[in-house]
């Protein structure tokens, strides 16, 4: 038999539980209310990214994009050139038209997982991109510290280096900006991930994520 003492104690947590979600509503809002700040950005995502064709793809990412207003935290930004992709191997080249995109390929043979040495297919007109290049033997790799130190000198030098990002402040809100490089393809080494997703996330979350490929940033491994 449950003891008095025991049920007090489960009705104390419990009170507790109330009190902290209560409070939780009150400072992020209801789950409705964020489920609908997160729709506003993806619309507001999606439209601006139809509208007009722009040089380089700004996305939110972070606690911003999904959904929260935080006073204390800061915004997430994700931005990379429209006109460049990643390929994984040579055949992928067969789904662009290498007059208008540079295409930039992945050399894994030597990297630890997660990591790749990337190269340029063809010349790039992208400065930031271009001027981080090191050439080997015919080939010009991109490198991760040159490409963050391009990014910060280009910017208007207030901002800092913070990771594979750029931080600084725009009046008293500060930011993260990550410059990447996108992929439309879903990497190799990450396909065991697929099969493990049975019960989380749901199927058809997961084959929007793999349809989306992924985004590579500049910080390279330590050895």
């Amino acid at each position: 038999m449950e003891s008095s003492g025991t049920t007090q104690i489960k009705k104390a947590i419990q009170h507790i539980s109330e009190t902290v979600f209560v409070g939780l509503c009150r400072k992020v809002g209801t789950s409705q209310v964020v489920a609908i700040k997160r729709d506003v950005v993806d619309i507001w995502q999606k439209v601006k990214i139809q509208v007009k064709s722009y040089d380089y793809i700004v996305m939110l990412s972070g606690s911003y994009r999904e959904g929260f207003r935080l006073k204390e935290s800061d915004i997430d930004y994700m931005c990379w050139p429209n006109n460049h992709r990643v390929i994984w191997d040579l055949s992928q080249s067969q789904y662009y038209n290498t007059q208008t995109q540079t295409l930039i390929l992945c050399d894994c043979s030597d990297s630890p997982p997660g990591f790749t040495l990337v190269y340029l297919l063809s010349r790039s007109m992208d400065r930031g991109i271009l001027e981080a290049c090191i050439r080997v033997k015919n080939s010009y790799y991109i490198s991760s510290s040159k490409y963050r130190q391009k990014i910060c000198s280009l910017s208007s030098g207030k901002e800092t280096e913070h990771g594979p990002c750029v931080s600084g402040t725009i009046e008293t809100m500060e930011y993260d900006e990550a410059h990447c490089l996108a992929c439309d393809f879903w990497p190799p080494s990450a396909s065991s991930w697929i099969e493990r997703c049975h019960s989380w996330p749901q199927p058809h979350i997961v084959d929007d994520i793999v349809n989306n490929g992924c985004h590579f940033v500049a910080i390279g491994h330590k050895l």
